[in-house]
């Protein structure tokens, strides 16, 4: 146990060590001019710029938008693609018929939907579509794999005693596919992130997105980078957050077996 717990300190007195090594390499650099802190920035200026922003409020304003977003593209993208995975495993027919068409989809490039999803939805609606438009197809084919490998073990018995498709999912299909639900949703933080700062990035007035592209525009380097840190850091928090329902879940989960 004493090794487990130091080897455990070890790794995060690692990370943090490379993580500031990294920091004063940048803050080096550009003094030393080996860069051109005009472009690149760097770790003081972000500071300062940090402490500006985060006082005239600008900066929890566009993050609060940036991470509703994030939530809401989670959340639709979770529900419905879980409801089209089990539709396909329902119906047989509606898999075959259907799948070519969300392989086709899958493979789209996804920022060539912006400009549909602009005029669709407007300009503000336009980044919850392109959320749900990245995150909704892997969901939907992380949690059908998981499906059609569960009906291969485990739903043989059940078949035999003659119980319906409706008790077999509430039984057995949903509360199995829990480690596969919580796998979908962390590769779902970073994808539905990517979909919120793309759609921010073509139409949006306000988030993150937005403020890096208007700061590339006025050439303002650390708001850029600043926009940066922080959808790193909402990033690292997601994923935290996700990671401890998971484990929540999974203890549950568990327990009930």
């Amino acid at each position: 146990m004493r090794g487990e717990r130091r080897g455990r300190w070890l790794v995060i007195v690692s990370r943090i060590a490379l993580l500031v090594a990294l920091l004063a390499l940048w803050e080096l650099a550009a003094r030393q001019k080996w860069v051109d802190s005009m472009l690149t920035s760097k770790p003081s200026q972000l500071a300062a710029s940090f402490r500006e922003l985060a006082l005239q409020g600008d900066l929890w304003k566009h993050t609060w938008t940036t991470g509703l977003e994030t939530i809401v593209g989670i959340a639709v993208s979770m529900i419905a693609g879980t409801a089209i995975a089990v539709l396909f495993w329902w119906s047989t027919y509606a898999s075959k018929v259907l799948e070519p068409y969300i392989v086709v989809l899958n493979a789209l490039p996804k920022v060539a939907l912006g400009p549909i999803f602009y005029i669709w939805l407007g300009d503000r609606y336009s980044v919850y579509g392109m959320a749900v438009a990245i995150s909704i197809i892997v969901t939907i084919m992380m949690i059908e794999n998981g499906f059609k490998e569960l009906a291969k073990t485990k739903l043989r018995l059940m078949e035999s005693f003659g119980a319906t498709k409706l008790q077999m999912l509430r039984m057995v299909m949903l509360p199995a596919s829990v480690p596969n639900f919580i796998a979908t949703l962390k590769v779902n933080v970073g994808l539905t992130l990517v979909g919120v700062v793309m759609g921010e990035f073509l139409s949006s007035k306000a988030g993150l997105g937005y403020l890096i592209i208007y700061g590339g525009q006025v050439f303002q380097m650390n708001l850029v980078m600043v926009s940066v840190c922080m959808l790193a850091l909402m990033s690292a928090v997601l994923y935290g957050v996700v990671n401890g329902i998971g484990r929540l879940l999974m203890r549950k989960y568990q327990d009930g077996r």
